[in-house]
């Protein structure tokens, strides 16, 4: 990672977020004594970044109206395009957690295996990445079909999200390391 997050930042940092539940997973992690993935670490450096994340997050991610299976697909066509280490190995876990399949990366090229919703929003974000100007009207008839009006919006703002997430984590040199890996039981 290419900025200096001290143990001192991310306490501090995430003594404003104690109790959101968006981030129990890295507080569990913290109270083990370790700390949390990367990106979080960074974003520890300006703790409004930090809670403007989770907020955001209850209204599309992992909130919000789209199911969610759909939206990890969409998370992980971006990231693989966007070549964003980070996103990329934290959303195929999460993926797998859901059962979305042991290679939810392989799904992603393999449209027989797609809901025609998931298909769909698949052609769409790699449309959107590459000239937003350029999304053409006869994608968006199809997504019409298929989704409502705020649907398209959700989709649309998590693609732009996940797009800077990828960008953030990738001009930082944020890597994944396992962290969400889940842990072997020792009942």
């Amino acid at each position: 990672m290419r900025v200096n997050v001290s143990n001192e930042d991310i306490q501090n940092a995430f003594e404003i977020i104690k109790g959101d539940p968006c981030f129990a997973e890295s507080v569990s992690a913290m109270e083990r004594g370790l700390r949390p993935g990367e990106m979080l670490q960074a974003m520890s450096l300006r703790p409004e970044l930090l809670a403007g994340f989770s907020k955001m997050g209850e209204g599309f991610y992992p909130g919000g109206i789209v199911e969610r299976d759909l939206k990890e697909l969409v998370i992980l066509e971006a990231s693989r395009s966007n070549a964003c280490q980070f996103c990329t190995g934290v959303h195929v876990v999460v993926a797998r957690m859901m059962g979305i399949g042991e290679d939810p990366i392989r799904l992603l090229d393999e449209t027989a295996q797609q809901t025609a919703r998931q298909r769909l929003a698949l052609e769409y974000t790699p449309a959107a990445m590459a000239d937003t100007n350029r999304v053409s009207d006869e994608l968006f008839v199809r997504l019409r079909d298929v989704f409502t009006d705020p649907e398209i919006v959700e989709i649309t703002f998590l693609i732009g999200n996940i797009n800077c997430l990828n960008m953030f984590n990738n001009c930082l040199q944020i890597m994944y390391h396992g962290e969400y890996e889940p842990t072997e039981s020792s009942d």
